[in-house]
């Protein structure tokens, strides 16, 4: 049976991504840590779309959660043809106080289990020459930023490798898009603390973001940026040193800077 694999689909863009492919009639497996969360949602996909919905728990900073999430996709008989990397999580904290046992956390659900599930079901993807992987970047991917250091570096790890396996596998029918938002209604910003942000910059709705991905992806693009102005946020930095562009990025993360 197809699969459209979901990981982070309790909350922001995956729990959108999961209601957007629940109305195109694709079943999927979704993946989150709260097993009420993924009850409920279950439910409401089935019920209202007539998919079938799965769900599997795990904490995917554990790299033995992550196997089990391709052993138990496998023991079923899914192929996953649509793969969403929506799990991820952000920490405004300068760089001398942070926890580092958060960090590395951040960097394996960012990094490692984007890199592990976009390998694991490439190959079954590339072997039946059909499959769509929609990556969740950021426009942090494109810029530093001091005082959210290991995310912002964790999203231009998340770019370049889209980027770079989109071109590997560009003579298949497999499509890699990296799709990079701005701010957006979510968790996002309890979690990560920058408050900040969002007083300057008014965020969209997760929706918006999601049918804008899911519609970019159809068409096969590797990188789609949502919106005018952050278009232009992407590419004005090429015009200034970087030196310049950190200061910048650090006057919209910390309040005086």
């Amino acid at each position: 049976m197809k699969v459209t694999l979901i990981t982070g689909a309790t909350g922001g863009l995956g729990k959108a991504f999961a209601k957007i492919y629940a109305q195109n009639k694709q079943n999927l497996l979704l993946v989150s840590k709260s097993e009420d969360k993924l009850k409920s949602l279950k439910a409401e996909l089935e019920n209202v779309y007539g998919v079938t919905a799965d769900y599997i728990t795990a904490d995917l900073s554990d790299k033995s959660e992550r196997e089990k999430v391709f052993t138990y996709s496998e023991s079923k008989g899914y192929f996953v043809n649509n793969l969403i990397n929506g799990a991820g999580f952000g920490d405004r904290t300068d760089f001398k106080d942070m926890d580092i046992d958060l960090q590395i956390k951040l960097v394996e659900v960012n990094c490692s289990a984007l890199l592990y599930f976009t390998r694991v079901y490439l190959t079954e993807m590339l072997e039946k020459n059909e499959g769509h992987i929609i990556n969740i970047g950021s426009l942090a991917s494109f810029v530093p930023g001091p005082y959210m250091c290991t995310y912002h570096a964790s999203k231009a790890f998340v770019l370049n490798l889209g980027e770079s396996i989109a071109h590997e596998i560009r003579k298949t029918n497999v499509k890699l898009l990296t799709l990079c938002p701005g701010p957006f209604d979510s968790g996002f910003v309890e979690k990560a603390g920058n408050y900040w942000t969002f007083k300057k910059i008014k965020p969209v709705s997760a929706e918006k973001i999601a049918k804008f991905g899911y519609k970019k992806s159809l068409k096969g693009k590797r990188i789609a940026v949502y919106g005018f102005m952050n278009k232009l946020t992407v590419f004005a930095p090429r015009f200034f040193s970087r030196k310049f562009v950190a200061t910048i990025s650090a006057g919209t993360i910390k309040k005086g800077e």
